[in-house]
């Protein structure tokens, strides 16, 4: 009850301090900076936009070598990236669920290795990315035939 009567004081007290002239409430609003809030919403929508551009890479059975697919998409992702210089990437890299565990996790780093290595020759600053190895244990598609492993065999962006 205490705290319902307290809101009920804080609204009213707003109120009445809400009633003043324009001049002071126009004063108010300019004299308030809003350029970092701008920045956040800018920072916020080039992460987003990002999301939209730097695109998967998906790799054959048992293969960390760049197919022409994900050579042209490599190539899309890295003039994204050269152009957003503010945008930092993790590559994942991923495996299927064939294969043992070890196996699969020193795959999927060189999946994710071959994938930066590629950025970086391409001109995106290496500092800007990362890369972990996540083997079979995140696939996309959970299931268990060769349409749903295509889709697992890949390097993942993760946007910063």
């Amino acid at each position: 009850m205490k705290k319902l009567l307290l809101l009920c004081w804080i609204v009213a007290a707003v109120s009445v301090a809400g009633c003043g002239s324009k001049s002071s409430e126009s004063a108010l609003t300019t004299d308030v900076d809003t350029t970092q809030y701008d920045q956040i919403d800018a920072d916020a929508a080039l992460r987003e936009e990002a999301r939209r551009m730097v695109k998967d890479v998906f790799f054959e059975f048992d293969s960390a070598e760049l197919d022409q697919m994900a050579v042209s998409q490599l190539k899309n992702n890295a003039a994204w990236l050269v152009n957003n210089q503010s945008i930092s990437v993790m590559i994942e890299g991923h495996c299927d669920e064939r294969g043992t565990y070890e196996y699969n996790m020193a795959l999927g780093e060189r999946r994710a290795e071959v994938t930066k290595g590629f950025l970086e020759r391409a001109g995106v600053n290496g500092s800007r990315l990362e890369t972990v190895s996540y083997g079979e244990e995140k696939p996309f598609d959970p299931g268990h035939n060769e349409a749903a492993w295509a889709k697992n065999r890949r390097a993942h962006f993760v946007v910063k």
